[in-house]
């Protein structure tokens, strides 16, 4: 039952979190994960699993207490509606269509959260990091090829931006079974930025790749 004595924003603080450890844990059978471009309220945002959904649950722990995805827009529209009512005076400010886009992102409502990122980026088209959430987004929605046309432009403006590189990486491997291309990107990624906080997880997915594509004729990586 919802606590009607916290406020919205309590709520959404406390539903998040139990949101966030179901997918982490989704996220660490399937072996992978996103990193988010902007900084939110965590820097690595394990948004969702790559390989898998989120697993239903068998009626306890996190997962069988999970919002649903109707409950999760709700709470969503509360904690973003101070800032929708900001948009009548600031109609173009991108910080905060940006700051509106961030909340539908981790409601996973990510059709939203693109509308939002496009405005945004209208009026701050280099902004690199909403790009790259934009392109995540965008993979949430089964859309890969738009995925990764926005991380390919973020690059135009950060061609060394370690989360961008990543998460092109991951898009070009998982949605278009193209290992070579991930490879060349994590490899760039890393000689770019050789003390990348993740290197560990980089390593570890290049090392599945060419595990993948070992005594496959023909494979894009090798």
């Amino acid at each position: 039952m919802t606590d009607t004595s916290k406020t919205p924003l309590e709520q959404w603080t406390r539903e998040r979190a139990i949101v966030l450890a179901v997918v982490c844990l989704a996220a660490g059978i399937a072996g992978g994960w996103f990193i988010r471009g902007s900084q939110g309220p965590a820097t690595i945002g394990p948004a969702q699993s790559l390989l898998a959904p989120v697993p239903a649950g068998n009626g306890s722990g996190a997962a069988s207490q999970a919002p649903s995805p109707a409950r999760l827009k709700e709470m969503a529209n509360a904690q973003a509606a101070p800032l929708i009512d900001k948009l009548r005076t600031e109609p173009n400010s991108a910080d905060v269509l940006i700051g509106i886009g961030n909340i539908y992102y981790d409601a996973q409502q990510y059709p939203i959260a693109i509308d939002y990122y496009g405005r945004a980026l209208k009026s701050k088209p280099s902004d690199a990091d909403v790009r790259t959430d934009m392109g995540t987004a965008y993979w949430f929605t089964g859309n890969a090829d738009a995925a990764i046309a926005e991380f390919n432009k973020a690059l135009t403006y950060a061609p060394k931006n370690p989360n961008t590189l990543f998460n092109l990486g991951l898009v070009k491997w998982k949605g278009k079974k193209d290992g070579a291309g991930a490879l060349a990107d994590w490899e760039k990624l890393l000689a770019a930025n050789p003390h990348y906080a993740s290197r560990d997880k980089v390593e570890q997915l290049m090392a599945d790749v060419k595990k993948q594509s070992a005594g496959k004729p023909g494979a894009k990586a090798n």
